[in-house]
């Protein structure tokens, strides 16, 4: 009985250590640099927007921001190194809807998506823009695809990869155009990029803030933006949808991801500083300029949606066959 009776007292002594130090752990939070991972290379649109927010984000939280890229197999690597990560708030990844994607390309990854990895705050979203080469003669989403069924297979477009945020929406356009076209996939969108301008393919779905320099220095035309509505950064380029391509609607999100486990007080001082980051009319220029459109969003509704894009994408990825390699 003594003996019951003293583990019992150890126990709930280890409990209320454990729930007492939680508040106190949460209030010194930050007390060494915090590690953002890019699951990209530098230079795409999830370094841009992570290297845009980190400065911002240190001053903020009053330590250091560090931005890492861990590129390679769709962005899983740097998604199962934040797997992995111990869950205390030092280590955050920066990612964008073609996380969702991964469950149904790949199989077998070294995390599960819903178990795994905790959204913390939603920064933005941005359509794509369909570009085509300057040697290509269309001037539009009508020419486009006119050519494109006139002889079937002829057209190239170019992505990072198979699977990647850049060829998937090209699959689900041919499906819904019933056209064929035949997709080059490359190790990374930057040597797309070269072959597309240098005429190698012959057109691409980008993400706004890597092919805008392009477009300013007119080496790439644009086509059509795939969200619902222009893009402000783009305001003279029609939708696909409104182009003739009914429903049409790919406009991929971005935000900041944790470990599963990270203490909720930590989680919810991170979101409290993210927004506030978000909230700064000089980060929301720079980001507007480069057409991701923030937006304020409970942390509960971006979890809605991650999980939503997981289920929509799965299906999706498993209903036209697609297997990354």
């Amino acid at each position: 009985m003594l003996v019951r009776r003293f583990s019992a007292l150890c126990a709930g002594i280890a409990l209320f250590a454990a729930t007492a130090a939680q508040p106190v752990y949460a209030e010194d939070w930050p007390t060494r640099p915090v590690t953002i991972l890019a699951p990209f290379a530098a230079g795409g649109t999830v370094d841009f927007v992570a290297r845009v927010l980190a400065p911002k984000l240190g001053a903020e939280l009053g330590q250091s921001v560090i931005t890492e890229n861990h590129g390679g197999a769709g962005g899983t690597i740097a998604t199962g190194m934040l797997a992995r990560a111990k869950p205390d708030g030092y280590t955050l990844m920066v990612h964008h809807m073609g996380m969702t994607f991964s469950a149904a390309l790949y199989d077998r990854l070294p995390y599960d998506t819903a178990r795994d990895i905790m959204p913390v705050a939603y920064i933005g979203a941005t359509p794509n823009v369909l570009v085509v080469t300057k040697k290509l003669p269309v001037q539009s989403m009508e020419d486009f695809l006119k050519l494109a069924r006139s002889k079937p297979g002829s057209v190239t477009y170019g992505s990072g990869g198979i699977g990647s945020a850049g060829h998937l929406p090209m699959v689900v356009l041919e499906a819904d155009t019933k056209t064929k076209m035949t997709h080059v996939p490359y190790k990374g969108s930057g040597p797309a990029i070269n072959d597309l301008i240098s005429g190698q393919i012959q057109a691409m779905l980008l993400t706004i803030p890597a092919v805008i320099p392009f477009l300013n220095s007119g080496m790439v035309r644009p086509i059509a933006t795939s969200g619902k509505q222009r893009s402000p950064a783009l305001p003279n380029v029609p939708t696909i949808a409104e182009s003739g391509v009914a429903n049409f609607d790919y406009a991929p999100w971005y935000g900041f991801f944790a470990p599963v486990g990270t203490p909720p007080a930590v989680v919810q001082k991170l979101y409290a500083a993210i927004n506030k980051v978000l909230a700064d009319p000089d980060i929301v220029a720079k980001l507007s300029k480069q057409g991701i459109e923030v937006k304020a969003m409970p942390r509960e509704e971006f979890a809605g949606i991650v999980n939503a894009d997981v289920a929509k994408w799965g299906k999706t990825i498993k209903a036209l066959n697609i297997r990354a390699q």
